[in-house]
């Protein structure tokens, strides 16, 4: 089959099963991002070098609180900072000369797995919940369609008009016109959410939208470093023509914790 066939048929697929997940059920919604976060444990693991079976059960017992803890501010603030902190960290070895996740001691990768990989899920899965745990699947459908129209347009207007490279040592294809094309579509984008999604307004969506788009670019930077260091092209290859979970979602767990806690702060302060 012809690969942007294969591509886009597997993407198609995605959506659909991930906006029909999320309609159906809280549950139906837990188990998918559950199962993605499993997923994405195993593939980050072949990235760093990791036991495979203690990481699963890092993710069993962060999988166990996202089930039965309350979804309070003050319980998700304390995973809100740990994710913030492992993230400025990675953002930290983005930017620097040479390799420093290369040669990891094992507490390190813990630390790693966690903070990157294991409370951004937990946090995604907690995140279309209110303060009385109300389920609201348009808020996470939201979030991932500007994430979605973010992607397609930063490669189009990097298509059309890149000539200037965002990061070409870590991503020879992304230019900072992409960037700027993505960026400005998605709030676009984040607007018209806002006249149909009317729960928030206009600023919050776009606010939101501006976090998304920042800290999505980054996070798909920095797995991208982790694939070069590992040396391979995909993390996985579950999605024929993406490659692995990880490579699907790495721009929405990366950015998940800053958004998270920016959505915590102004209910708090509301």
């Amino acid at each position: 089959m012809n690969e942007s066939l294969t591509r886009a048929l597997s993407g198609i697929v995605y959506i659909i099963l991930l906006i029909a997940s999320t309609l159906y059920s809280e549950i139906s919604f837990i188990v998918l991002f559950g199962l993605f976060m499993f997923l994405s444990v195993l593939e980050f693991c072949n990235l760093i070098n990791f036991s495979k079976i203690q990481a699963l059960l890092l993710a069993a017992l962060f999988m166990l609180y996202t089930l039965f803890i309350p979804k309070s501010f003050q319980n998700n603030l304390i995973l809100n900072c740990g994710a913030v902190f492992i993230g400025l960290i990675l953002l930290n070895d983005l930017f620097k000369p040479g390799n420093q996740t290369g040669h990891l001691k094992n507490s390190a990768k813990v630390a790693l797995l966690i903070g990157y990989i294991i409370i951004p899920f937990t946090l995604l899965m907690k995140y279309p919940f209110n303060s009385d745990n109300e389920y609201n699947p348009y808020l996470i459908i939201g979030a991932f369609i500007i994430i979605w129209i973010n992607d397609t347009f930063a490669y189009l207007t990097g298509r059309a008009i890149g000539k200037h490279k965002l990061y070409e040592k870590i991503s020879p294809k992304k230019t900072i016109e992409g960037f700027l094309g993505g960026l400005v579509f998605a709030l676009i984008g984040s607007y018209i959410l806002s006249r149909f999604y009317t729960f928030q307004s206009a600023t919050v969506w776009m606010t939101g939208g501006t976090i998304l788009v920042i800290f999505g670019t980054l996070g798909d930077l920095v797995e991208s470093k982790f694939k070069r260091t590992a040396g391979v092209k995909d993390s996985g290859n579950i999605m024929p023509g993406h490659g692995g979970i990880l490579d699907r979602l790495d721009s929405i767990i990366f950015a998940i914790p800053f958004l998270f806690l920016y959505y915590q702060i102004i209910n708090y302060v509301s």
